[in-house]
C-alpha cells in the first residue's frame, strides 16, 4: 500500500471519530491515491439518505468537499485550505446499498487558489449520481 493511501486512510480515521460532523466519514473508504487524484468509495446505508431513501444531498455536498480536500493535501504542497465555493450539479439517485465511487481531481491549483472537479458515480453501473467543482482558498 502506498504511503500516500495510508496517510489519507489515518486521516478519514482521525476525521471520524471527532465529534461534529465529519463523522458521517466514517463508512467512507479511500480506493487510491495519486498526486491530485483521490478515489474513495462508500455503500449508502440508511443513516446516508433522505426521506425519500436516497442519498442525501448534504452528505453529497459533504463527500464533494471532503475528498476534494484530500486530493488537495495529495500535492506537492500539500495544504487542504478554506472553501471559498462550492458546487454541485445532483443527476440521479443513490439507494440504499448501492456503492458509490468519489473521484476528486484537483484541476488548477495557484498561488492562492485552488481548483477541484469531483465525481460521484454509481459503482455497478457507473451511472453519474452528482457531480461537484470546489474552489479553495490557500492561503499566502
Amino acid at each position: 500500500m502506498s504511503s500516500m493511501i495510508q496517510k489519507l486512510r489515518e486521516i478519514m480515521k482521525a476525521m471520524s471519530k471527532v465529534p461534529g460532523f465529519d463523522s458521517v466519514l466514517d463508512k467512507v473508504s479511500v480506493v487510491s491515491a495519486a498526486p491530485e487524484k483521490v478515489i474513495c468509495e462508500m455503500k449508502v446505508e440508511e443513516q446516508h439518505t433522505n426521506k425519500m431513501g436516497t442519498l442525501h444531498g448534504g452528505l453529497t455536498a459533504t463527500l464533494i468537499d471532503c475528498i476534494s480536500t484530500m486530493a488537495l493535501m495529495c500535492t506537492e504542497r500539500g495544504a487542504p485550505g478554506v472553501s471559498v465555493d462550492l458546487n454541485i450539479t445532483y443527476m440521479s439517485p443513490a439507494k440504499i446499498g448501492e456503492e458509490i465511487l468519489i473521484t476528486a481531481h484537483i484541476l488548477k491549483q495557484g498561488r492562492t487558489l485552488a481548483f477541484a472537479s469531483v465525481d460521484l458515480t454509481n459503482k455497478s453501473t457507473g451511472k453519474l449520481i452528482a457531480q461537484g467543482r470546489h474552489t479553495k482558498h490557500l492561503g499566502n
